[in-house]
């Protein structure tokens, strides 16, 4: 039930000096109206990217992957690397520029053409570079495929895992901290190879279909966030990684009807809530004798999450995060595991849920590490002793940090995002890792909208990209001290220019009161040229859960110009944050929702319908629609349902219908479980009440939905059959949760949604 950037209609919250109203109108002559096929088919409105680079560690300077000459530079972009090209280090400044790897050293003995790279890596002794290339997908990620080696003293290329023929097997591989081997899982054992010698040992030989060793099932990835299931030393002599048995689990069924004459199955295990999940334990391998010593953790291991570890600065202890099944209880555990002691040196507790899963950032001596919480109503960063008896408040003040950037313990120093004031902006700021400085601001002034920052290890470089709602991004590589600009990457001028030409709406930043006074922001635009006089209808963008915020000042894409061309054709385009969503409001404005998700979450949007028609006259109450993909499309369920009088026409893509469909971690975290919270399941669910539609309903669902299952929609319709209710319904075979596979599919989804809202509401 994720919320999914592409399809995120940006926006900004908040009245403030930024903002435009529809009073405020400015006249344009437009070259052409916008139009589905100008945005999904011909793509004329193409955001300039960034250049992807890699910092190195040091700071001196990045590598990024260069085509070789104009004549391969139409071909050297693929999908899925970059092929054609070398390795090219840059200083910051983008001057000294210095071919580090050429396409000839990445080309295979016998082979015709160089290694398509989709990832690479340096050792840290600066002697070899990892190179993945020829991913398959597994789940939302391409993690496996082929990894090759290169000796940059003896250009000497080879591919990791010897004469296996199946080495495209091979997932997550890389460097030890001493330079000296690689280590990989393969077929859910974990594997190290010395470098050089091509010598493969097995450090785990357990692994079959149900023991997972380094690696993850489907809802750890999807819900924790995480693919790489294991971890180096810092002494590069052990290896620290997770372990998952799947036995027991219930096995999820996708059917493929059209990809061959006879349909084809996929089955994988997936704990719906409440269901069994998988055991999950923790161990440390030791590569000298290939020997795994287990964190002994009390209880069933079926019924807690382990959804981060890290070495506790050096190598002699571990940091495990040990989370009950109901995710309101994080224990810090310190694992010895030389002793097989386990000690608990802090823990986060929340009376609803913990929002997130923060890896613990060490200082290198293992003396101290920074931490996110929640402790005081905010999400503040911490610093924790190593026995857990020091905590300090690094980031005071009644604001939350976004997320942290990075540190630096020479310079004393803590980069993070924050928006103290304007929760629909971000911006950087800088703290002392001791505390003993006041936090300040990095971003200058003139930079509103969103700022994000990619820096160096040192903290001392950042590429720095800037955008707004109607302004797409323009990106630099700035000195941190000072943000002294240094290098332009890109401006997108031509993009906007060509926006300039359009006639865009104008929009406004806003903020209603809920009927209990809590404050919603959001975001609207106007038709262009809006009679003031007369009524239109409008469109809401929902999402409404903890995964996502909608009211953002930041570039939406081609999202933003879909809004664009509805307004234009005569419809008043909103979006609402309820509260429950991901914004940086507090605690209580994100765990307010616990249980109520579908019931409270959709009366905020029914408010802020309500206040905005009291604002703006030219809202027609009486022709209200309202969108959402995922989450937003059960919110759009549950407002058709339970508000048919105020939300008439809907548009609910990928939604969860019944939430006791859906996985264990992500359901249970916010409706408690369904054995002993049954009715939290049967009041938020949209299936419930089904038998209420009295609007118009377009339901959309991809059959080869590994997330949101299609099953979930089926469910539904035949709930909306019993009551004859009647509804249009699209399936698109195969689609995953995004929607967006095969050819044509997008433009297609995307004049379905629009012919509706014309159809029903105009």
């Amino acid at each position: 039930m994720k919320f999914y950037t592409p399809l995120v209609l940006a926006g900004l919250s908040l009245v403030s000096l930024f903002s435009c109203t529809a009073t405020q109108t400015t006249m344009k002559t437009p070259t052409e109206k916008l139009t589905l096929e100008r945005i999904y088919q011909d793509k004329e409105f193409t955001t300039e990217r960034a250049p992807y680079f890699r910092w190195l560690d040091d700071g001196s300077g990045y590598t990024v992957l260069e085509a070789r000459d104009k004549a391969t530079k139409n071909n050297a972009d693929d999908e899925h690397g970059v092929k054609g090209s070398d390795i090219v280090f840059y200083q910051p400044d983008s001057a000294g520029r210095k071919v580090l790897v050429t396409l000839e050293q990445l080309t295979p003995e016998g082979a015709d053409n160089a290694l398509t790279i989709e990832d690479y890596q340096w050792s840290d002794d600066g002697k070899w570079l990892l190179v993945f290339t020829n991913g398959q997908k597994v789940w939302r990620s391409r993690s496996r495929g082929d990894f090759w080696v290169l000796n940059l003293q003896t250009d000497k290329l080879y591919q990791l895992g010897g004469t296996d023929p199946e080495a495209t097997s091979l997932m997550f591989a890389k460097f030890s901290p001493d330079s000296q081997r690689v280590a990989y899982v393969q077929h859910n054992n974990i594997y190290m190879e010395d470098l050089g010698s091509h010598e493969v040992t097995a450090l785990t030989t357990d692994g079959n279909d149900n023991i997972v060793n380094g690696n993850f099932d489907w809802v750890y990835e999807e819900e924790f966030s995480i693919r790489d299931g294991f971890r180096w030393s810092p002494d590069s002599k052990n290896i620290a990684y997770w372990q998952l048995d799947t036995s027991g689990v219930e096995y999820f069924t996708m059917i493929n009807n059209t990809d061959s004459l006879y349909p084809t199955l996929t089955r994988f295990p997936y704990p719906k809530a409440g269901e069994q999940n998988s055991a999950v334990r923790v161990g440390v391998v030791e590569v000298a004798n290939q020997q795994t010593h287990w964190a002994n953790l009390s209880g069933d291991n079926r019924d807690r999450y382990i959804p981060r570890i890290s070495w506790a600065g050096t190598s002699e202890a571990l940091l495990i995060q040990d989370v009950n099944r109901p995710q309101n209880t994080n224990k810090l555990r310190l694992f010895n595991w030389q002793k097989g002691e386990l000690t608990t040196i802090y823990t986060d507790h929340d009376e609803a849920f913990l929002e997130w899963y923060y890896a613990a950032q060490w200082e290198e001596d293992g003396s101290h590490f920074i931490w996110h919480s929640e402790r005081d109503g905010w999400r503040h960063l911490y610093r924790i002793s190593r026995d857990g008896k020091s905590i300090v408040d690094l980031t005071p003040g009644n604001y939350d940090i976004v997320d942290l950037i990075a540190l630096n313990e020479k310079t004393n120093s803590l980069f993070f995002i924050a928006a103290p004031e304007h929760p629909e902006q971000r911006f950087l700021f800088k703290a002392s890792l001791d505390g003993s400085e006041p936090v300040k601001r990095i971003t200058p002034q003139q930079y509103a909208g969103q700022n994000s920052y990619y820096m160096s290890k040192d903290a001392s470089w950042a590429m720095h990209t800037n955008s707004r709602f109607n302004q797409p991004p323009m990106s630099e590589i700035i000195k941190v001290e000072g943000h002294q600009p240094v290098k332009e990457l890109t401006t997108n001028d031509e993009l906007k220019q060509k926006l300039a030409k359009e006639n865009l709406p104008e929009h406004e930043f806003f903020q209603v009161e809920a009927r209990d006074g809590v404050a919603l922001d959001g975001w609207v635009m106007f038709p262009p040229n809006m009679d003031t006089t007369k009524k239109y209808p409008i469109i809401f963008y929902v999402y409404g859960e903890p995964w996502g915020s909608t009211v953002q000042d930041s570039w939406g894409g081609d999202s933003y110009l879909w809004a664009s061309m509805m307004a234009q054709e005569g419809f008043i385009m909103a979006s609402v944050d309820n509260r429950g969503t991901r914004a940086p409001k507090g605690r209580d404005w994100r765990k307010s929702i616990y249980k109520k998700i579908g019931s409270l979450t959709v009366r905020d949007q029914v408010d802020a319908l309500d206040a905005m028609a009291k604002r703006w006259s030219q809202i027609d109450t009486s022709r209200v629609g309202v969108w959402g993909h995922s989450g937003g499309g059960s919110s759009t369920l549950n407002l058709l349902f339970r508000h048919g009088d105020k939300f008439h026409v809907g548009v609910a893509q990928a939604p969860v219908a019944d939430i006791r469909f859906y996985d264990s971690i992500y359901q249970e975290r916010y409706s408690g479980n369904p054995k002993t919270d049954p009715d939290s399941y049967t009041q938020t669910s949209p299936i419930t009440f089904a038998k209420d539609l009295t609007g118009e309903l377009l339901l959309v669902h991809g059959t080869g939905d590994d997330n949101v299952h299609y099953q979930g929609t089926e469910a539904l319709i035949n709930e909306l059959v019993k009551y004859n209710k009647q509804f249009e319904f699209m399936s698109y075979p195969n689609r995953s949760h995004s929607l967006r596979e095969g050819d044509g599919t997008t433009l297609h989804l995307q004049t379905m949604k629009t012919e509706f809202f014309k159809t029903h509401l105009q």
